[in-house]
């Protein structure tokens, strides 16, 4: 998910990178811009997206993706919906939604490194089918509660491996940078429009169908997209081995100035999250009826997907490389005018100016991904996810620690913003900073 030359700093293929900051996108994207492309775009040097989805190997994974998400919006409300009901306990239900988070930090820290040593269309489709299984298992009458959990952590713990394999597979499918930003755009739109039909019809949905349906369809679901990406995705050989070691792509996280600052800049969504925890306290103080919640749940995907075709069709890649910085700002800076206790349609407009700036963060990986040898990308790819859900659920939780403390979830945002701007006006200006300076080859 910055101020710097007037060319982008990406680098210039998937396992390339440039040695000048002010080095243009890639030679392929400004001297052999596509025919379909209109003048204007082609000026902009902003792919269409019909050149995007014309490639067969992204469009294979970008509807294995939207299939995939959309079974698991139904998955999460019908887990939900059939604990409730067995137990009649929040506790059960709210530790089994848990457990489609927990496995983030051991799967994206441990597991995605299989996205390296394993050839990656067989890790995606061995993945869905395992995930397929666990899924259908769910569906049997009786299953015990504990063993319904098991289920539920195995399939999140699998999804880390797939999610860093279909990442770096989706780089190798792209020779230029500006289609392969272009493509992440049209994900993350995909996805927060997948999430957003979630909120709008899945409670809905899971009713008109039942439990064990919603389900069952989550399992074919899986089993599609394996077949999506076992025909769409050309087999490709392993693209690391075990010379970089089980942790290489933290270590190189770590070593790595500027990817330390991409991905602090990226973990500031751990604040600006902040609003979609307390959403029922906030509609509460803000004395609107209950369905508000989920109004409130939808600003920040709405303002995302806005955001994100924005700067999709408007702003060149090299600029968007300057607006890191600023759009990381404004992101949380919005959340610091709920210090007034807004009226309901205000507070709507804030969050969904604070997803709209957040858009950002596609930049940000995209960035990363391209930044990194593809032996070490699928690895690299885990550390950020992880710690972009492991970072998300530390502000839910402190989000409504801190609520409960200052009897405010308004003043709760606001300190959140407060804190995220703090935290972002540094990480922009040395972003600004090393974004003149050679990318440092991290292979040595």
């Amino acid at each position: 998910m910055p101020p710097c030359g007037t060319t982008s700093p990406l680098p210039t293929g998937p396992t390339q990178r440039v040695e000048d900051g002010n080095a243009a996108v890639h030679k392929k994207s400004s001297e052999s811009p596509s025919t379909s492309e209109s003048p204007s775009e082609r000026n902009r040097g902003i792919p269409r997206v019909a050149d995007v989805v014309a490639n067969r190997e992204f469009r294979g994974l970008w509807l294995a993706e939207a299939l995939s998400i959309g079974g698991d919006q139904l998955a999460k409300v019908a887990l939900a919906i059939m604990v409730y009901d067995r137990t009649d306990s929040a506790l059960w239900a709210a530790l089994v939604y848990a457990m489609t988070f927990l496995p983030a930090l051991a799967g994206g820290l441990g597991l995605s490194q299989l996205a390296d040593r394993v050839p990656r269309r067989r890790l995606l489709v061995g993945s869905a089918l395992v995930q397929a299984t666990l899924v259908a298992a769910m569906t049997l009458p009786g299953m015990p509660l504990v063993l319904l959990c098991a289920l539920v952590f195995l399939v999140s713990l699998v999804s880390a491996p797939a999610n860093a394999a279909q990442n770096a597979i989706t780089r190798e499918a792209f020779d230029d940078d500006a289609h392969y930003l272009r493509s992440q755009d049209l994900r993350g739109i995909t996805m927060n429009m997948m999430m957003l039909l979630g909120l709008a019809g899945g409670g809905l949905l899971v009713t008109l169908i039942g439990t064990r349906t919603a389900l069952a369809i989550d399992a074919v679901t899986f089993l599609i997209a394996a077949w999506l990406v076992y025909t769409g995705v050309r087999w490709r050989p392993s693209a690391g081995g075990a010379e970089h070691g089980w942790f290489g792509g933290a270590r190189l996280m770590a070593s790595d100035r500027k990817l330390r600052v991409l991905l602090g800049l990226a973990l500031l969504v751990g604040l600006t999250v902040v609003p979609e925890g307390l959403a029922a306290p906030l509609a509460d103080q803000l004395g609107a009826p209950d369905h508000a919640v989920g109004w409130l749940l939808a600003a920040d995907p709405l303002g995302f997907v806005i955001g994100t075709f924005v700067l999709s069709h408007y702003v060149p890649a090299h600029v968007r490389l300057r607006l890191i910085g600023p759009l990381a700002a404004a992101s949380a800076a919005v959340l610091i005018a709920f210090v007034t206790e807004p009226t309901m349609p205000f507070a709507l407009a804030l969050l969904a100016l604070s997803g709209a700036t957040g858009a950002y963060i596609i930049t940000v990986i995209a960035t990363v991904n391209t930044s990194v040898p593809n032996g070490m990308r699928g690895s690299v790819i885990g550390v950020s996810h992880a710690s972009l859900r492991v970072v998300q659920g530390l502000g839910v939780a402190l989000g409504g620690a801190i609520a409960e403390w200052l009897g405010s979830a308004s003043h709760t945002v606001t300190a959140a913003g407060v804190l995220g701007l703090a935290l972002a006006v540094p990480l922009a200006v040395s972003w600004w900073r090393l974004s003149k300076t050679p990318w440092r080859d991290p292979a040595t």
